[in-house]
């Protein structure tokens, strides 16, 4: 097997470096920075930290995948996808159960890489990537109703005195609807103008400006405008960042958390939907980036980089990371052309954390919020979702399972299930298209290439059965045959079982063959194989089988079979 090649693309990109390209980079970088600050900051509050720790993983995840990664503009960092993830790691195992979650991800992404299975997470199929991201999308919209709404509830302080605090809803769908249907009452008017100001300045940012992101010009606008109302206007219920958290300007001291096997044992579950849910992130934003630039990522390399960036990250306190497909293409429309604008966009996010971060404590809650119900629209793709309708009753299956499993019970069940049905469906197609028949009479020897007289009409001998094979002899296949087998009435002396378009066999298969040989053994049958390829051979040879059956059973092409068979009811 040749050896695994980590080679990053900045590797090869520094070596025709030129100005010009710097120049590219660096005002590329600059404005993904820029446009990655306030969607960090969202996702951070938005999965249970605080927000300097989304902006955290976005330096250090940012940084690393473009040093290492396996594509020239792949932009890495938190995303919308683990906000679920993250908020129940957090909400069941703290901010500690994280950290081990998260560096097991980076873990097994590497090990995807190394041992090269990039290529493999490609198979997943596509309505299950649709169904879990269209539900982790709903998901979010319903996370963010209580801060778009301004919802309260009733609690007591360190004093025993009831004061109003921002409302605390359960971890589960429906729950939280339940509780939102309960507190409707405590509706702040003034933080869902915000939320709905803030959306409408998303929405239409597009129509005017390409460049600068709708969420950074509705963030500055309406922290501005909040501002003024609460310095000037006496207003003072609009909640803010620095409301609800103490904000720090720094990076923080390197954290090694506390690891145990139990521990381990009880979030590794959590730690492969992590590691899948980013492999499929970041190589589906690095394919779709190809597409846009007209390079190749090596996936394998990628993944070692989404590995490494998962192990650092959590040791400062940040969440998990992946490819980002809007900030990549944000890189690649502004001019981004090697992995030196993502290290740029990680510094500039650096600096923005060491000397601007204190004025995100005036961020309204409500504008983060509207960030992110467009956040979860687009992310949704219903339009993509209401066209996978219209596909085979397996495929809508797969896609409305994983769905609702996402939305009512978790992204971790509804991937594990969501693939075995998936796999399920697959393997009852492939025994669908599998067809084996029954000649006892006359055979058309066309295609068998070791023929000479290739349309010659072949005879079937009295006290003979003929078996085609046509497609993968598996486990799901194996009882289909030895049913219809069984079912032949009279028994025959010689059955002839011509393999001539059997693919692959696999020890279910072979077991099956063993099977049929012993029990026709009994009954005085002969089994005779017929133009078996060569790489079935090679697995028959190598299981013992043609020890069972005698060499001089297993014939070239169906000619032949038919010749021995002619000898052995003589």
């Amino acid at each position: 097997m040749k050896a695994f090649d980590f080679k990053p693309k900045l590797y090869t990109a520094l070596k025709n470096y030129s100005k010009e390209l710097f120049m590219a980079d660096l005002m590329a970088g600059i404005i993904v920075g820029i446009v990655a600050l306030p969607l960090a900051i969202a996702f951070g509050i938005a999965s249970g930290v605080s927000p300097e720790k989304g902006i955290i993983t976005a330096i250090i995840a940012g940084f690393l995948i473009s040093l290492l990664g396996g594509s020239k503009v792949q932009i890495g960092g938190p995303t919308g996808a683990f906000i679920v993830i993250i908020y129940g790691i957090i909400q069941q195992y703290g901010e500690s159960g994280l950290i081990v979650a998260t560096l097991m991800a980076g873990v097994l992404l590497i090990l995807l890489g190394v041992f090269k299975l990039g290529a493999v997470i490609k198979f997943i199929p596509y309505p299950i990537i649709v169904g879990f991201t269209s539900g982790i999308a709903v998901t979010i919209f319903t996370t963010q109703i209580g801060d778009v709404l301004g919802l309260t509830e009733t609690v007591l302080d360190a004093d025993g005195q009831e004061i109003l605090a921002p409302l605390k809803t359960p971890g589960d769908f429906l729950g939280k609807w339940v509780c939102y249907v309960d507190h409707i009452s405590s509706i702040n008017w003034w933080n869902t103008i915000v939320s709905i100001v803030s959306i409408i300045i998303i929405a239409i940012t597009p129509r005017f400006s390409k460049k600068i992101p709708g969420s950074l010009i509705a963030i500055v606008v309406v922290t501005v405008a909040v501002w003024l109302m609460k310095t000037y206007g006496g207003v003072d219920c609009i909640d803010t960042i620095g409301d609800r958290f103490s904000i720090k300007a720094e990076l923080p001291d390197a954290v090694v958390p506390d690891l145990n096997w139990e521990a381990i044992r009880n979030l590794f579950p959590v730690a492969v939907t992590i590691a899948v849910l980013g492999a499929i992130e970041s190589l589906l934003s690095a394919t779709v980036a190809d597409g846009v630039i007209g390079d190749k990522h090596d996936s394998n390399t990628e993944l070692i980089a989404q590995g490494v960036a998962n192990i650092a990250t959590p040791l400062f306190g940040g969440i998990p990371a992946t490819g980002a497909i809007a900030r990549t293409m944000a890189n690649i429309n502004n001019g981004g052309k090697t992995p030196v604008a993502g290290i740029v966009h990680a510094v500039v996010l650096l600096l923005i954390l060491l000397l601007l971060m204190p004025l995100a404590q005036y961020i309204p809650m409500g504008c983060l919020a509207g960030v992110l119900v467009i956040v979860s629209y687009n992310m949704s793709g219903w339009r993509t979702f209401k066209g996978l309708l219209k596909n085979p009753k397996s495929d809508v299956s797969v896609l409305l399972i994983t769905f609702f499993l996402t939305v009512i019970f978790d992204l971790t069940i509804a991937i594990e299930i969501g693939l075995v049905i998936a796999c399920v469906l697959f393997m009852r197609r492939v025994m669908e298209t599998t067809e084996i028949s029954v000649i006892n009479d006359e055979i058309n020897a066309s295609n068998d290439t070791d023929i000479s007289l290739a349309d010659e009409k072949l005879m079937v001998p009295d006290g003979v059965e003929v078996y085609e094979i046509n497609g993968p002899y598996f486990f799901g296949i194996a009882t289909k045959f030895e049913e219809i087998m069984s079912q032949m009435r009279p028994r025959p002396s010689v059955r002839v079982i011509r393999m001539r378009k059997v693919p692959f066999i696999d020890s279910t298969g072979i077991h099956n063959l063993e099977s049929l040989c012993h029990m026709s053994q009994k009954e005085n049958i002969t089994i005779v194989l017929s133009g078996v390829n060569d790489k079935v051979h090679k697995v028959l040879e190598k299981s013992g089988f043609y020890t069972l059956l005698g060499e001089e059973n297993i014939c070239p092409n169906i000619h032949v079979a038919l010749e021995r068979a002619k000898q052995l009811v003589k």
